[in-house]
């Protein structure tokens, strides 16, 4: 047997899609992450201020929440291969755009442009969380959804952990536009890897046998135009609304946490710049292993007790996120005001696996399109969010900021009480549909 039969047989093709998928997660986010990075030296360097920085990453967060929903979409319309390779090349364009365009443009006309590339750039990486949750929906069974939903966005905790030190070295050696060219660069035969392997379902692979195919014929509901059944009714549902709301108002705290911490640890904990610069990356450190750690739990849980095994880990790790929240700003110590906080964002991401799943688990067929109504409520939270935290931490009322978010965190807790994840806003149930809620204990 040759060495490659023998990693066939070890790494089944499903995980080798994930393998894929992963990567293309951990180099979304390093992209993202660099312009922020890359700020330091564009500022003096282009003659921007610190607020047309700013205004540059809300563009990206405007295209990337306006796009979930389409994203979704154009997902079940063209199938999951396509589009992710759609998103690669948008992708890639709008960071050589951002490169290029100082080169060709007089300073006066700079930065209009380089706020619509940051649209486009959003645009482009939005699908990847929905086009990513209906693969997961084809080629694995719905006990291990969590799991690869936690570890996919452990990917991302991950990429946004790398983009600091990868960004910054560079840019202290050869520039801020060349740091940004090589966040792009390995796109390539990234996703040219990920045209020529992945298939949108196992039928479609030529290296999946014989069983597992009629497995997954058996198992998962082939994924159709959402045009067949009608936006509007999915939008209108209850239970894709209830989980988008808990998300927004989880999503409300990751931003406090992931955006705010470094300047509440300089201004309130009064640790040096430096100082404060390492500890800040303690919480998505501990967010990253989290959403690892939330999906193989849930993961467990489902296989024990079906389809509400994922709603026990929000309902715990949701309040006592809140709770911490509460004690890590009236510590006195403000070290172990730093531990609290790193705890807080484990037990936030506990919960990502969780969500997503349940969007599968509702959306059925329109798992696509569902996540991306999800992932819109969780991007709305930061748009909600950080002005409001922004007001706040102004006003020198940090603790009323971590005070909403205790609340919130209570409140997305209490929504789950109320989702079912046994209902979605497909047609009656398929033969195959009906097999999904056996493997989930549904019957």
């Amino acid at each position: 047997m040759s060495p490659l039969e023998r990693i066939s047989i070890i790494v089944p093709v499903r995980w080798r899609i994930f393998g894929l998928l992963f990567l293309i997660a951990i180099l979304g986010n390093l992209q993202v992450r660099g312009l922020s990075i890359a700020a330091e030296r564009m500022m003096p360097e282009l003659s921007f201020t610190q607020m047309q920085i700013g205004w540059l990453e809300q563009a990206f967060v405007i295209g990337y929440a306006i796009f979930q929903i389409p994203g979704g979409v154009l997902g079940q319309r063209y199938g999951a291969r396509w589009t992710m390779l759609g998103v690669g090349v948008l992708s890639f364009v709008c960071i050589i755009a951002t490169i290029l365009f100082p080169e060709v443009l007089a300073p006066a006309l700079l930065f209009l442009p380089l706020l619509g590339a940051q649209v486009l750039f959003g645009i482009g990486q939005a699908p990847i969380y929905p086009v990513s949750t209906g693969v997961f929906e084809a080629w694995f069974q719905p006990r291990s959804w969590s799991l690869v939903q936690g570890l996919i966005s452990m990917g991302q905790g991950l990429g946004g952990a790398l983009a600091p030190p990868f960004v910054a070295t560079l840019m202290s050696t050869v520039g801020w536009q060349q740091a940004l060219l090589w966040t792009a660069l390995p796109a390539i035969p990234l996703f040219l890897c990920w045209i020529w392997y992945a298939r949108n379902r196992p039928q479609d692979h030529p290296s999946v046998s014989k069983c597992d195919r009629a497995c997954a014929e058996a198992t998962n509901p082939k994924a159709t135009d959402v045009a067949s059944r009608g936006l509007l009714s999915i939008l209108r549902n209850g239970q894709v609304l209830l989980l988008a709301a808990s998300y927004l108002a989880m999503n409300y705290v990751w931003y406090l946490l992931g955006n705010w911490c470094f300047l509440y640890l300089v201004q309130v904990r009064h640790f040096s710049v430096i100082t404060s610069g390492l500890l800040a990356i303690a919480p998505p450190i501990a967010g990253g292993l989290g959403a690892g750690c939330g999906g193989a739990i849930t993961s467990a849980l489902c296989a024990r007790f079906g389809a509400r095994g994922l709603k026990l880990t929000p309902l715990i790790a949701l309040p006592f996120a809140g709770v911490l929240l509460l004690f890590a700003v009236r510590a006195d110590n403000p070290y172990s005001a730093v531990l609290m906080l790193t705890g807080c964002f484990f037990l936030i991401e506990l919960t990502e696996g969780p969500f997503w799943a349940a969007s599968m688990v509702i959306g059925k067929r329109d798992s696509m399109v569902v996540s991306g109504i999800l992932n819109t409520g969780g991007n709305l939270g930061g748009v909600i969010g950080i002005p409001i935290v922004a007001y706040f931490s102004g006003h020198g009322s940090w603790n009323t900021a971590f005070n909403v978010g205790a609340l919130l965190a209570l409140v997305s807790a209490l929504a789950w009480v109320a989702i079912k994840t046994d209902q979605g806003p497909g047609p009656s149930k398929t033969q195959a549909e009906r097999f999904h809620g056996r493997l989930l204990g549904q019957g």
